[in-house]
């Protein structure tokens, strides 16, 4: 009799079991695909490892400006940032650094800036990175600052992201065929404060940019890198720049930044600015002498259990 009941139980819960999956197969019948695809497709936070940062250098500043960023930020995106430069530096690539020596010229011409440039943007296509950030050397990068402002943007969207060194757009004329020239206009984001571009903007860019067409596309405006992804972005594939105010380079007054917005910044520089020495206004830690840049203060406030901290 037990043995009766055991069975009829059994039989109770497959029938249970059945009836339950018979209803998930109906309501999954009934579900649009674009309801299934919110329930079955999530997508994943955009995390600091999906953004391919490319830092902008040359041999001569390696032991002075590269050092300082290996020291302070590029510590704490070590994996995905790649360097940039024209000449081979044992001792950084022994260290576990991505060094990427281009072949590039050494100077600071148009064709030498844009080689580089056509380096970094070959490079991001050729990895799985969601977007293409570039900073030059006498960047401060806030990784954290960085992940919030690009996480703010819709996934698989067109966008250019930076700040301008003029208030107005560049006027270029176009080389066109026959030598003739065309006047154009576009706003470009400043490659000294640091600019970002999603993954599916770079994709659209490859007929202006992939391989040699980058500097050939420098030459037809004549302006350097920065304003050639501008002019790419703006002119050619119609997309306007997203203006930033919280990417900063040496060309404007760093003084005036607020030392309480500063560790909110995504980008800070230095360099000279009116023949004196231009840093952001940050007191305490360590002295002007000891960090001119101000970027080793920075780094010890946003990360204040670095070894070297006080």
């Amino acid at each position: 009799m037990q043995s009766h009941r055991t069975a009829i139980s059994l039989i109770n819960l497959t029938l249970v079991g059945l009836k339950a999956e018979i209803e998930r197969k109906r309501y999954r019948s009934w579900m649009s695909f674009e309801q299934r695809d919110r329930i079955v497709v999530t997508p994943s936070p955009l995390k600091l490892t999906d953004i391919f940062l490319a830092v902008k250098t040359t041999r001569r500043f390696h032991n002075t400006r590269l050092y300082l960023l290996l020291e302070t930020w590029i510590s704490k995106t070590k994996e995905h940032t790649f360097i940039f430069t024209d000449s081979e530096d044992e001792d950084v690539s022994s260290r576990g650094y991505n060094l990427i020596v281009t072949g590039c010229p050494s100077d600071h011409s148009h064709q030498a800036l844009s080689c580089k440039m056509a380096a970094e943007y070959d490079h991001f296509i050729a990895s799985d990175k969601k977007w293409l950030c570039h900073v030059d050397d006498d960047n401060y990068v806030n990784p954290g600052a960085l992940l919030s402002l690009l996480s703010s943007f819709p996934r698989d969207s067109d966008v250019y992201v930076g700040k301008p060194s003029l208030d107005h757009p560049i006027k270029a004329n176009e080389l066109l065929e026959g030598n003739k020239t065309k006047e154009v206009q576009f706003w470009f984001a400043t490659g000294g404060a640091g600019f970002c571009i999603s993954r599916r903007l770079a994709d659209k860019m490859a007929p202006w940019a992939s391989g040699p067409r980058f500097e050939q596309t420098s030459a037809v405006i004549r302006l350097p890198d920065d304003c050639t992804v501008g002019f790419i972005v703006e002119r050619r594939l119609g997309v306007s720049m997203v203006h930033s105010s919280m990417f900063h380079s040496h060309l404007e007054n760093l003084l005036l930044l607020p030392p309480r917005n500063i560790p909110l910044q995504v980008t800070l520089s230095y360099g000279l600015f009116e023949n004196k020495m231009n840093s952001v206004a940050l007191k305490g830690i360590f002295s002007k002498e000891d960090d001119p840049s101000r970027f080793k203060t920075v780094h010890c406030i946003l990360y204040p259990l670095t070894s070297w901290c006080p």
